[in-house]
């Protein structure tokens, strides 16, 4: 139940920061700590900070950043339920060398969205969220890409990731060919922007309130409800 100060219920900070507290160390000693580096498992803290500090930013920045993706996540993970394979990004959920439990812990990619709009909905949109996770993205995918395995590197453990934020292409086995690496990169990191965050910004600000505005409508609310009572 959330106080009379806050706009977020604290059963809800709770559960999230449960899951945490089992996720971080399990995905830590199963895939390391660059798996923390994917855009998904960024936006989940973002969340949890936005959670706990009841600021928009940090939700908002998840939203733009993972609410397309994580769409896709879901219809991949479908194709591959029914035998349709389509890019392959969910093909770990299918993998028996994997624990139900580890598998289990990463169906977050279905909830997180809905609790991102949820923070977004009740906190109102922070219209810095497109640059502030643009830059945020693309730092990453820069990291990913010099710093960390490519797509086809052998790892001494098969669950360490490799190609992560996909800046070698969809498929981990192999990297593309279709383009020169950088180039690639390039037009990866070009589309995110132009696909992803900046169509999901338009429609978040259309939708959702500033800020600014949400704390507006708070103030309002509780005078009203003070008065009636």
């Amino acid at each position: 139940m959330a106080s009379a100060s806050s706009r977020l219920p604290l059963s809800l900070k709770l559960v999230v920061s449960g899951f945490l507290a089992v996720m971080v160390p399990v995905y830590y000693l199963n895939y390391g700590p660059t798996n923390f580096l994917y855009f998904c498992d960024v936006a989940l803290l973002l969340c949890f900070v936005s959670l706990w500090t009841e600021s928009a930013l940090p939700a908002s920045m998840a939203a733009v950043g993972i609410l397309l993706p994580q769409a896709f996540w879901c219809a991949d993970f479908v194709g591959e339920l029914l035998g349709m394979r389509l890019v392959g990004m969910t093909s770990y959920m299918f993998d028996p060398n994997r624990s139900l439990f580890l598998r289990g812990l990463s169906f977050f990619h279905g909830w997180l969205p809905f609790l991102l709009l949820f923070l977004v909905k009740r906190l109102g949109y922070d219209r810095r969220a497109l640059w502030a996770w643009t830059g945020l993205g693309w730092s990453l995918c820069l990291v990913a890409y010099f710093l960390l395995p490519a797509a086809g590197t052998v790892m001494p453990d098969p669950k360490i990731p490799v190609n992560i934020n996909y800046v070698f292409g969809f498929d981990d086995a192999h990297a593309q060919t279709w383009l020169p690496a950088p180039v690639y990169l390039v037009c990866w990191m070009t589309a995110l922007l132009a696909v992803f965050y900046l169509p999901t910004h338009f429609v978040l600000r259309k939708v959702f309130g500033s800020p600014m505005q949400r704390a507006k409508g708070l103030s309002t609310s509780e005078v009203t409800g003070r008065l009636a009572a």
